[in-house]
């Protein structure tokens, strides 16, 4: 049995060590494969891995990739977000960030022209927490998720709300 395990791994060749970086900050990802270049998997594992995931978590993603479509990535240790494009486009992955930017929602709701009663009435939220997200209280993941969506898309967010009477 151990014969045959040694026999496998001979064949796998020489495993290569990963350099990683050592400090940055953590980025999530979209991973899409980049048209029309060709998926290098070695090149684009390596380059997920040397910035802090794990090299079996790396290998899945772009496993995910290839299989799905797309793939999210939480990359622990980003030294450089344009360093980590390009070696990533140069595997034929096309990497999108995903953004978790706090909403200016008194900025939002301006620009819509609408009372804190209006805009909350208009997409299901409660004009005390609008009130609230105004001054500066903590606005959830999930809502300011939410929040950037009717920032980038009010009329389909509201659309989407809408139920014609009979």
């Amino acid at each position: 049995m151990k014969q045959k395990l040694k026999a496998r791994l001979e064949q796998l060749g020489p495993v290569h060590s990963v350099e990683r970086v050592s400090s940055g900050s953590r980025v999530d990802l979209i991973l899409r494969l980049a048209k029309p270049t060709r998926l290098n998997l070695i090149d684009a594992t390596r380059a997920l891995a040397k910035r802090g995931m794990k090299v079996v978590s790396a290998k899945r993603a772009i496993e995910t990739v290839v299989e799905k479509g797309q793939a999210i990535a939480i990359v622990p240790t980003v030294e450089d977000l344009k360093a980590l494009a390009v070696d990533l486009r140069k595997a034929g992955i096309a990497p999108s960030r995903i953004i978790h930017n706090r909403v200016d929602v008194k900025a939002l709701r301006a620009s819509l022209q609408m009372t804190q009663e209006e805009f909350a009435a208009r997409y299901g939220l409660n004009r005390r927490n609008v009130e609230k997200w105004e001054t500066g209280k903590e606005i959830s993941p999930a809502t300011n998720a939410y929040l950037w969506v009717i920032q980038h898309e009010p009329d389909t967010v509201a659309a989407a709300l809408e139920q014609e009477m009979a």
